[in-house]
Order: C-alpha cells, then sequence, then structure tokens
C-alpha cells in the first residue's frame, strides 16, 4: 500500500461495504482518515488511521495455513537469520510463521500459517497434540528399544512422556508424540545407545505430509483447517 489505495477499495477490501456504498458513505461524511473527514479521491496509506462511522478500519490479511515438506538441509528460522533458511528458498504469498520447529537434519511435515493463535495452540506440550515421525537408525531396532521408547527416556533433565512406537523395518519405527523438546527423537535414541540416520515427519494432528515433494507446499483444503482448528481447540466432533 505504499503508492496508496483509493479509500473506496480500502473499505470494500476491509469487507465494510461495498465500493458504491462507500462512495456515498465518503460523500456523507461518515469516513475519517487521520482524524479529517475524507473526500472520494482521498487515499489511505500504510500508515493512515480510517474511521468509518467513529469506529477504526483495517484491513487483515486473510488466515491461511500451508503444508510444507521441508527437505534436509533447510533452517526453521528468520531469512535474515540464515543464509539456509526455508524462506530464502520458499516466497509465500503472505507473511507465515512455522508451527513448531523441525531442525536442519531433519525433513517432512511442516505447517506454515499467519495465525499465530493457532501456532501458538498447536505447539503447546500441555494441548498433547500429536505428531507422527518415520525414523530410521544405525542398528537393528529390538523390542527393548521399543519399550523403552514407548514408556519414557531420561533426557533434558526429565523424562519423556509416554508415546506410541512401532518397529517399521529391521532399522526403522514410527514414533508418534505428544510433546516437543529440542531434538527430542534424538535424544531419545542416543540415551539408548542409538543413533538416527533418516528423521521425517509424516503428520501433525490430522494433517499429513501425503505426496508432496521436498520443497513443495500447499494451502490445506476447508475440511483440513476446519478439523484442525477443532483438534487445537480441543473441541469435540
Amino acid at each position: 500500500m505504499d503508492e496508496g489505495i483509493r479509500l473506496n477499495k480500502f473499505l470494500s477490501e476491509a469487507g465494510v461495504c461495498s465500493r458504491r456504498q462507500a462512495d456515498r458513505d465518503i460523500e456523507a461524511g461518515l469516513v475519517t482518515v487521520d482524524g479529517t473527514v475524507a473526500g472520494l479521491g482521498t487515499k489511505v496509506y500504510e500508515d493512515s488511521r480510517v474511521c468509518y462511522k467513529g469506529k477504526a478500519v483495517e484491513i487483515k490479511d486473510k488466515l491461511v495455513i500451508y503444508a510444507m515438506n521441508k527437505p534436509i538441509g533447510w533452517v526453521c528460522t528468520s531469512a535474515e537469520a540464515d543464509d539456509d533458511s526455508l524462506f530464502k528458498h520458499v516466497e509465500f504469498p503472505e507473511r507465515v510463521i512455522y508451527v513448531g520447529r523441525l531442525d536442519k537434519d531433519s525433513s517432512g511435515l511442516l505447517l506454515l500459517t499467519n495465525d499465530g493463535d493457532l501456532a501458538n495452540t498447536v505447539q503447546k506440550s500441555r494441548n498433547n497434540h500429536e505428531k507422527e515421525y518415520m525414523v530410521r537408525v544405525n542398528k537393528p531396532v529390538t523390542e527393548d528399544f521399543i519399550k523403552m521408547m514407548s514408556e519414557g527416556v531420561p533426557i533434558l533433565d526429565t523424562v519423556t512422556k509416554r508415546c506410541r512406537v512401532k518397529k517399521t523395518g529391521e532399522r526403522s519405527f514410527s514414533i508418534v508424540l505428544t510433546q516437543g523438546l529440542n531434538r527430542q527423537i534424538r535424544r531419545m535414541c542416543d540415551a539408548l545407545d542409538y543413533r538416527v540416520v533418516n528423521l521425517k515427519r509424516v503428520r501433525v494432528m490430522n494433517i499429513k505430509l501425503g505426496s508432496l515433494r521436498p520443497g513443495e507446499y500447499r494451502r490445506l483444503d476447508k475440511d483440513e483447517e476446519a478439523e484442525l482448528r477443532r483438534l487445537a481447540l480441543g473441541r469435540k466432533g
């Protein structure tokens, strides 16, 4: 909005009224810009303060949620902080934030949104939102390993929450976490004398990675978004 937009367009995009109705209301003196009664030719800039019938009006970004397949090597940080930032590789239509980090050596499903409230709700460990990972390690997975991973492992001066772990191959397993300690799965494996060779997140709550290729992203469809919001708020279906 650096060059400004016409006031009637601003009011329309803000969802206040149609452009035609805006013109009538502007002529009637019902709209002010920066404290001055506006005219039909008035323009609105980023720092303008618009009031309609005495109430402030703002254009809010439409809330969006994206699912992305983060490749190994991309970093969950701001573009200014790291040359390997995912935001240096992908330009989103809106200014978005990631919902829960994936470390540089991990890949898979990453949610991004401009809805800060939703992001905070999904990330809070106490809300017990599920995140599912596929993991490959450096030696055969044993029944004892699965049992210990499932029941809780001492790391970072605590014991991890009980979780669902299932062997999927000689040296691979799936794990469903409801908490998000720093490098949790890698630290759990290290504590049991295993080393993670590959780690991919394949699900966050009801959202699955699906067929997204590394570096690709898509916007959630309406049903996915509605269910995600329902789960995030703890509502019963």
